[in-house]
């Protein structure tokens, strides 16, 4: 059976069209190429910049442990269910989570996407010239048109001395007709580029840091005391960069010799501290240099940054046991309020001379309480009335027993291990109120002594190796969003055209303008210097200049374009146009 004729040519279709199979490996690449195209493009950049801010929102609402543990531990306690859910969705470490630290790094890569192919067409752009002139200058958005006495030399010259600084391009026209195409504001493109590339060196440098950079805090007393940068066994607190084992610090020693601070209607108006500090080679010779610091003014040795942070108090108290020894511990105690410096605290001591242990633990001391640096009584309980020290006063629990040293556990030297108190280990056997200078006796003999108190400052150590590339990333991108927007991209042309030649244009004009919308033309452009763009330049809408017919020889034109909606250009085309047409 003949097939029919219909049947016959769909047949004929199906065997000359190529062969094309949606294969897997095809589908998986479509998948990747056009997920990769969305990643790059600048919407999802900014997407994901939007997604940074708010993902760093928790970082500054909740606790965060890298910077208080004991406040996440508070809000654990006060919260229940939900402060375990959110701990479970790391927004207690919001800033090393995986979520934040995913975001992090798509927008880095969505960076990178989008600037290296903008970056590879702007260069092309800086080579290329200006666009043609198009044929009807007219259709432009600013024009001017006069006809002068001059000829088309002394126009062209006078052109290209009033646009020097432009980048200009001179082209021969039909019919002895000559055009200057001029471009100008080229760095607002590299402003653009300067501020992403800028704010991409922020990101990475900020993630680089991560790495390499490591921060630490320590309390030391200011009475001459020391404390030298030489491990983190040093520290009270250390946080480490994920390449930092603590073993290759930068070496500098300080001491700390007094610390002030000024007080204004009971509020802290200046903390300041005179310290001592060596590195590098002062360390070997053992030369000291003397340097006052104070908060928000760090001092920079040895590649760290050294910050006053904040100070306390250190009571001294001196126990006295039955067989005459005694032993003396200045320990500081932790602030409780910040305005009035009210402090608490443990100041721990063994029993000297006891060799078996079972009894030594026994015998373990705990001096524990509040510390009022302007003593104020509220019945039996004493508070603080400001920060200042005026007869400081402490009120303390005796406590004997084991302080569970032997344990294994780490214990906080601003509190005793109450599972000891719970299990009955630990027990207080005083409790007494004492000004500097007074006593009490224990039962045993063991006399308790408040001899004093001494000042601490809480110092913080960092290192950043990539701090000044953090700053000149800052300036970059905070020069090329000033250049991006104050500058403005614009286009001029000029054409002088002889009076007596025919029109410049034909179909070799008409072709060149068409060319240059292909070719240069932003967006906006085409209407300008598009097909549409026709028409005789002799034929223009202005006013004659002052010449009479029998001297006219030659038409000038001045058409502008601004490539941006930012408004000025105008009144800047107005003041060229004035000055090529011979206006005032």
């Amino acid at each position: 059976m003949t097939p029919a004729p219909s049947e016959q040519t769909d047949e004929a279709a199906d065997k000359a069209a190529p062969s094309y199979r949606t294969t897997p490996l095809r589908r998986a690449w479509a998948f990747v190429r056009n997920t990769w195209r969305g990643l790059t493009s600048m919407r999802t950049a900014l997407i994901l910049l939007f997604l940074l801010a708010v993902a760093a929102l928790p970082g500054a609402l909740l606790p965060q442990r890298s910077v208080n543990e004991r406040n996440v531990n508070g809000y654990l306690d006060e919260h229940g269910w939900w402060g375990s859910l959110l701990d479970s969705l790391q927004m207690f470490d919001v800033y090393s989570s995986v979520w934040f630290s995913a975001i992090y790094l798509l927008l880095m890569v969505s960076i990178i996407g989008c600037l290296v192919p903008r970056t590879s067409d702007y260069l092309r752009s800086m080579r290329s010239k200006p666009v043609l002139t198009p044929r009807n200058l007219r259709r432009l958005p600013h024009h001017e048109r006069v006809e002068t006495t001059d000829d088309v030399d002394t126009v062209m010259a006078t052109a290209r001395k009033r646009l020097r600084g432009w980048r200009v391009a001179e082209r021969e026209e039909a019919g002895g007709a000559r055009s200057i195409s001029a471009e100008r504001g080229y760095l607002r493109e590299t402003g653009n580029l300067l501020f992403h590339f800028g704010m991409l060196g922020v990101i990475i440098s900020f993630a680089a840091g991560a790495l390499y950079s490591y921060e630490g805090q320590v309390v030391v007393l200011a009475d001459g005391s020391e404390f030298c940068n030489s491990g983190i066994y040093n520290y009270d607190a250390f946080e480490p960069g994920l390449q930092v084992d603590g073993t290759q610090l930068n070496p500098f020693c300080v001491r700390v010799n007094n610390f002030d601070a000024e007080y204004r209607g009971g509020q802290p108006v200046a903390y300041e501290a005179d310290i001592d500090y060596q590195s590098g080679e002062d360390l070997q010779t053992g030369t000291w240099r003397q340097h006052h610091l104070e908060v928000n003014e760090p001092l920079r040795t040895a590649g760290d940054r050294l910050y006053l942070l904040n100070h306390g108090y250190a009571p001294t108290f001196r126990v006295t046991f039955p067989d005459g020894q005694s032993r003396t511990q200045t320990i500081q105690w932790r602030p409780v309020d910040q305005q009035t410096y009210l402090s608490e605290g443990a100041t721990k001591f063994e029993e000297p001379g006891i060799t078996d242990p079972a009894k030594r633990r026994e015998r373990q001391l705990a001096v524990t309480g509040l510390f009022a640096p302007t003593p104020s009584m509220h019945g039996n309980i004493l508070s603080s009335a400001g920060p200042q020290l005026n007869d400081p006063q402490v009120a303390v629990d005796i406590m004997r027993g084991d302080l569970g040293f032997s344990s294994g556990r780490g214990q906080s030297i601003f509190e005793i291990d109450q599972s000891m108190v719970d299990a009955g280990r630990l027990e207080r056997v005083a409790r007494e109120n004492l000004e500097v200078g007074q006593s009490l006796t224990l039962d045993d003999g063991t006399q308790v002594t408040f001899d004093g108190v001494e000042r601490f400052v809480a110092l913080q150590v960092s290192h950043d190796p990539l701090q000044n590339w953090v700053l000149v990333s800052a300036i970059v991108m905070f020069t090329g969003l000033g250049a991006s927007l104050f500058i403005k991209r614009r286009r001029l042309w000029v054409r002088a055209t002889p009076v007596d030649a025919p029109a410049a244009g034909g179909a070799a004009a008409h072709d060149e303008g068409a060319a240059a919308a292909d070719e240069g033309a932003v967006p906006g452009d085409e209407a300008a210097v598009g097909d549409e763009a026709v028409g005789d330049v002799t034929a223009g809408d202005g006013t004659a200049g002052d010449a009479t017919p029998e001297e006219r020889r030659t038409v000038v034109e001045v058409g502008g374009l601004a490539r941006t909606d930012q408004a000025g250009y105008g009144e800047e085309f107005t003041r060229i146009a004035a000055d090529l047409l011979g206006r005032k």
